[in-house]
């Protein structure tokens, strides 16, 4: 991968970071899957505690990143609430109910992938980890 996208990807995925942090989300975990997928070089999971929580989590993502004008190549499940999917090309968001989160475990499917936590206290991340 070239400097070139691996910096676009870093920069996009801190920009939906943020936007979901404006809206107080949840056990916000950050996956490098570049090494081990095809597709993406980060996961963003994170929860909200109700399905009009993960709807606004979800808006905020989409309004910050259309600013810069990013659009998303697709969105799923936003219409019930219980997990959203937003793919920004090599950024994939899953924002969950609490409980959809558990059931389904993302995190352990994808155990193997570098991770970063962020604290339900952080309003804003400037940059990613080292190595992430």
């Amino acid at each position: 991968m070239t400097k070139k996208r691996e910096h676009g990807s870093r920069k996009r995925a801190l920009l939906c970071i943020n936007a979901a942090l404006e809206k107080k989300a949840k056990d916000l975990v950050i996956l490098n899957v570049r090494d081990i997928s095809a597709f993406a070089d980060y996961f963003i999971i994170c929860s909200g505690t109700s399905d009009r929580q993960v709807r606004a989590i979800a808006d905020a993502i989409q309004e910050k990143l259309k600013l810069t004008e990013i659009l998303p190549l697709g969105v799923e499940g936003e219409t019930a609430g219980h997990w959203v999917l937003m793919d920004y090309d090599d950024v994939i968001i899953h924002i969950f109910l609490e409980t959809v989160r558990t059931f389904y475990d993302l995190e352990r499917l994808w155990s193997e992938a570098p991770r970063m936590l962020v604290s339900d206290d952080v309003i804003s991340l400037k940059a990613l980890a080292r190595g992430m």
